[in-house]
Formats: C-alpha cells, structure tokens, sequence
C-alpha cells in the first residue's frame, strides 16, 4: 500500500517572514529598521513594516512641513519635522552636533541614508503599512507620505502581520 504523505523534502518551504513596527523618528532607531528590513527582503524574506506614533513621520514626504487640520496637529508637526531627511539622533544628539557627526561618519563609511534605504526597501517590495489610527491622531493625509507604501492600517492588521510571521521586531 503506498503511502499518501508528502515526504518533507518533497515540500516547498514556506517563505520566511519579518514583521517589524517603528514607533520612533530618532534616527538611532530609523536606521536598523530599514538596514534590517531591506536585508532581510534581499535575503529573500516577505517583510512588513508598521509605521506608528512618531515612526510614521518617516513616510512623511520630506517637502511638507504642515500637516494637520488643528492647532495642535500642526504644533505637533512643527516641534517633528517628518520625512527621513530630517531624523535626529535620540541620544547624544547634542544639539545637532551628534547628528550631524553620525551623518558624517555613515557617508564616510558608505552607510547608505535612510532617505536611500526606504527607497531600496520600497524597490525590494518591502511592505510599509502607516498606522490609521496615527493618521488621524497627527491629521496626516494621504498627501502628506510618500508614494509606493500601504494603505493604512490599525493595529489588528499589524498583529497580523506579526502572527503570521517567523521574526517580529519592535525598534
């Protein structure tokens, strides 16, 4: 009688997954996120990032400085100034002597930018999920974020993502 199981080997494996949420703009946390995530999906990984709190206004286009429909969304939007080319350090920032330091040393060192790495990610399909919820909260537009990411989201998509995936990241 023959056997009706699939041997193991016979099997395709199943593509990894990562799953990770940015919830900081600081630029000591941007950066692993993206050097993780454009790694992973050039190694051959299906990658999902969430983008929530402050984390989302990294996919604020770097030419809008106003967002928001309140006084408060826009104060907010003045005090962080989205878009991935105007991430500070979180530490040491040291009224941006720090920063400017670190952007040194990583051109010095051909560390590519964040600016370079969401756009590399975006070219390895890597998934960019804004939060709704933090939409809303900051009154940011569709408008206001780059182009090529994911429509929004809450956060029971994301622990989806996060279920359903081999690695999950919080950074």
């Amino acid at each position: 009688m023959a056997d009706s199981t699939v041997e193991q080997s016979d099997q395709i494996p199943a593509q990894k997954r990562m799953a990770t949420v940015c919830w900081s703009s600081d630029l000591d946390r941007v950066w692993p996120v993206l050097i993780l995530s454009t790694t992973a999906a050039a190694s051959g990984l299906d990658v999902d990032i969430f983008f929530t709190f402050w984390g989302l206004r990294v996919l604020q286009r770097n030419d809008k400085r106003i967002t928001g429909t309140n006084w408060m969304q826009k104060m907010e939007a003045m005090m962080d100034h989205g878009g991935t080319d105007n991430l500070k350090l979180g530490k040491m920032h040291m009224g941006g002597m720090g920063t400017t330091m670190i952007k040194k040393l990583a051109d010095q060192y051909h560390v590519a930018s964040p600016t370079e790495l969401l756009e590399m990610a975006r070219d390895l399909g890597v998934r960019l999920t804004p939060c709704q919820m933090t939409m809303e909260l900051y009154g940011l537009t569709k408008e206001d974020l780059i182009d090529g990411i994911e429509p929004p989201a809450g956060a029971a998509s994301f622990i989806d993502m996060a279920t359903s995936a081999d690695l999950s990241f919080f950074i």
